[in-house]
């Protein structure tokens, strides 16, 4: 196997086959871990910078401590690093539908699993994340109907493009009332997308959230040799 690729870890999913690389990158030298769902890269520890901006935006929204946080979305671990990273968090759940993920981040597979597994405000959550946020329990198994300050999500690519159709439904100004219920008053909602502000998705926003905004995060994409954008959604539920 060449040094310069290896594929740590492959498993067949019902949504696909899930696959776990690493690559030598050779401007910087450094490692790249990458997954992979079938053909579609999900994550590159290339570009994280929109995945850190959603966790600081998200939480800039809030004051005081002791929060209680949620993170749809396990991927290579950058926003709930980012968000253990606020000293206002009091607790993190990290709900994750690929066990696979999981098993990289606790077996010390992919380079951020150690510090997450380790840091006793984190815990993970194996479950379909859309389906939980459309049920009365919410997302703590340990503590059915538990609200959160705030839920933070990056699954799928965008409103509009699903890694799963089923998913299709959360977009919707009811699935958005429905996650909305899992929050505490004043509570914050913030969504990842790759594509550009969608003033459709903004508008069902609105139907279930205050104050909803989209910020555009820029970064550097020297591959493509281009600055790249990414979107964060932001809403609050009411006082």
């Amino acid at each position: 196997m060449s040094l310069l690729f290896e594929e740590l870890d492959w498993r067949p999913t019902p949504i696909g086959a899930l696959s776990l690389r690493r690559r030598r990158d050779s401007p910087g030298g450094e490692d790249v871990y990458e997954i992979k769902l079938g053909d579609e890269f999900l994550m590159s520890s290339r570009f994280t910078v929109s995945e850190v901006a959603l966790a600081d935006l998200g939480l800039g929204e809030l004051a005081g401590g002791g929060l209680d946080v949620v993170v749809g979305g396990l991927g290579l671990g950058y926003t709930a690093r980012a968000v253990l990273a606020h000293a206002s968090v009091g607790s993190l759940l990290v709900v994750e539908a690929l066990e696979g993920v999981i098993d990289w981040h606790r077996e010390g597979l992919l380079p951020l699993g150690p510090g997450l597994t380790a840091d006793g405000r984190s815990r993970f959550v194996a479950g379909d994340f859309f389906a939980l946020a459309a049920g009365g329990e919410g997302f703590d198994p340990q503590a059915p109907g538990r609200r959160f300050h705030a839920v933070l999500v990056d699954i799928d690519h965008s409103p509009r493009a699903l890694l799963n159709e089923g998913s299709a439904g959360f977009y919707t100004p009811d699935g958005l009332r429905a996650l909305a219920r899992h929050l505490l008053p004043g509570g914050v909602f913030a969504l990842w997308s790759n594509d550009p502000p969608d003033a459709a998705f903004a508008e069902a926003l609105a139907g279930a959230f205050t104050g909803v905004r989209a910020e555009v995060v820029a970064f550097p994409n020297p591959l493509q040799n281009r600055e790249a954008r990414s979107t964060v959604y932001i809403g609050r539920t009411a006082a």
